[in-house]
């Protein structure tokens, strides 16, 4: 193949992807614009549902230490402080004041530590959701596309003739346009709906570590203390 032959087909594939690109109208760009935020969304969510950020290992190490020496309030004031603002911080935290507040103690720890480890929960699942409305919204998109390049395509049938020399490029374009359309919706959709369903996995898959990581706390803090033993006197 000469090297004329080499440009051509580049620039015909070029072309091809332009026009999945721009060939779909103003609904195509209203496609292409949630694919934007999409990616914005992914890069952002891989950034936060992270073990890392989420079950911080330096501040889980602190408060363990701080509760083994029973040093409680100690370990609510680390808590509390947004400079260590993590999702392990924000279930335990609630849970440890409730220990220092009530006459109760561990079982209004248990109840706090429920509580809010149900709220941060859901607080993940709907920062999740953006994802899920682009995921059901782009296909959507793609058939209202659908649907108006099908009205132009049988407009041109009801009101050209066959013999118009513009008649088949016409109804071709508006097929063009149906189906591209289409096209775009799905490609937005379905990585959407697929990466989605992975961060809400992941979620539940550190909720249950950090379930796990709650019981040992409150059985560090529930564990009774052990007076230090006295050495026996000389001579004794």
């Amino acid at each position: 193949m000469t090297s004329l032959g080499v440009l051509l087909l580049a620039s015909e594939g070029e072309s091809s992807f332009f026009k999945f690109i721009v060939g779909g109208g103003v609904i195509g760009y209203l496609i292409i614009a949630l694919s934007v935020a999409a990616v914005a969304l992914v890069v952002v969510h891989a950034a936060m549902i992270r073990r890392v950020a989420i079950l911080p290992p330096d501040s889980i190490r602190a408060v363990r230490g701080m509760l083994a020496a029973r040093q409680i309030e100690a370990a609510a004031a680390f808590c509390a402080d947004p400079v260590n603002d993590s999702f392990f911080c924000r279930v335990l935290g609630p849970g440890l004041v409730r220990y220092l507040r009530s006459p109760f103690g561990a079982f209004e720890m248990k109840d706090a530590l429920r509580e809010s480890g149900e709220e941060q929960v859901s607080r993940l699942y709907r920062s999740t959701d953006g994802l899920a409305t682009i995921g059901t919204v782009a296909p959507l998109l793609g058939l209202l596309g659908t649907v108006q390049g099908m009205i132009g395509a049988f407009d041109t049938v009801a009101t050209s003739a066959v013999g118009d020399s513009d008649y088949y490029a016409r109804l071709a374009s508006s097929i063009s346009v149906a189906l591209i359309t289409t096209f775009q919706g799905l490609v937005v959709a379905i990585p959407c709906v697929a990466v989605y369903s992975w961060l809400r996995n992941r979620i539940d898959s550190f909720a249950a570590e950090a379930g796990a990581l709650m019981d040992d706390m409150v059985l560090l803090v529930d564990a009774p203390v052990v007076p230090p033993t006295r050495a026996p006197e000389r001579g004794a």
